[in-house]
């Protein structure tokens, strides 16, 4: 009978030294980001396996872009992710109820702080100086169409589906309808993204209803200094902007009095390459409510300003 070879490997020997999570590791301390996050100690404990994994597991998730189902079999697999974690070859990974289980746990208040945690230590490295700061709004789309909800509005007795309705008739009572144009609308929410245009990076980030405007919605992501370069969309926040001290850099509407062409040419090729932030992204949630998408949006902020840092650090 022929012996079976045995090789002793560990997972630090599988993954290359220039591994991409080698290289997040090396630019960020995970130390830190994990411990910004406040948690009471018997519900982490009942999980089985520690605030610092599971915390590390939900940045990969949406640096991956997975589902739990799909994020379950990832951590199973894939050798890198298990270096990443600190799981051993053989130890047993989360499975995908654990995962959405622990994101409950930590709700949006504490996906905040780690954003707001790397934000700091890339400030720190120098990446977001937030001199010029780009502001924009997308659609974050619930449902692609609302005949399930138009009929049962029929049924109730309204004369038409609108915002005003919506909440009685629909699964989601926080999701709206919203229009970019006269002829394009969606129904969910709006993300309003404020990006820094030194480095490309996210440096705030707010979901509300869509039928909340552009202008309304910049209060959330306005920055506290520098210059605010926006599209039409944001000529009635102007005053806010100036209000807090904050430099108006938006392109005017074509029936202002002080509209100057040449300038909103200029300001439309300086937005220009950070148009791209909202490219990569799905814009199909995968929660209902505002407070949950916010949270899921901070850890998308995160993983995005993640690809930028490996993009712009040298290696």
């Amino acid at each position: 009978m022929k012996a079976e070879q045995v090789e002793m490997v560990s997972v630090e020997q599988l993954v290359p030294e220039k591994h991409t999570y080698r290289r997040l590791k090396t630019l960020m301390d995970f130390d830190r980001i994990t411990k910004s996050v406040k948690l009471p100690i018997k519900e982490v404990g009942a999980t089985g396996f520690g605030r610092t994994r599971l915390i590390m597991c939900l940045i990969l998730q949406f640096m991956e872009d997975l589902s739990d189902r799909e994020f379950e079999r990832f951590m199973a697999e894939n050798n890198a992710s298990k270096w990443f974690f600190g799981f051993g070859l053989l130890a047993k990974t989360p499975d995908f109820t654990t995962i959405c289980k622990f994101r409950g746990i930590v709700g949006t208040k504490q996906m905040s702080r780690i954003f707001a945690e790397v934000k700091r230590q890339l400030q720190g490295a120098g990446y977001c100086a937030e001199v010029f700061t780009f502001i924009d709004a997308t659609a974050l789309v619930s449902k692609l169409s609302l005949w399930e909800e138009r009929d049962k509005a029929i049924t109730a007795g309204y004369e038409k589906l609108n915002n005003e309705v919506l909440p009685e008739v629909s699964a989601d009572p926080e999701a709206k309808i919203g229009a970019k144009s006269s002829k394009k609308f969606w129904y969910g929410f709006k993300k309003h993204v404020a990006v820094d245009m030194q480095s490309g990076m996210i440096t705030r980030v707010a979901v509300t209803p869509a039928n909340i405007t552009d202008a309304d919605g910049a209060k959330h992501v306005m920055p506290r200094s520098g210059a605010a370069c926006a599209d039409k969309g944001y000529v009635g926040a102007i005053s806010e902007m100036l209000r807090r001290s904050v430099h108006p850099m938006v392109i005017k509407r074509n029936n202002m009095k002080d509209k100057n062409r040449d300038l909103d040419r200029w300001i439309s090729h300086l937005r220009a390459p950070y148009e791209g932030t909202f490219s990569k992204q799905n814009k199909r949630v995968r929660y209902k409510g505002t407070v949950k998408n916010q949270g899921a949006e901070f850890l998308y902020a995160v993983a995005f300003n993640f690809r930028r840092l490996l993009a712009l650090a040298p290696a």
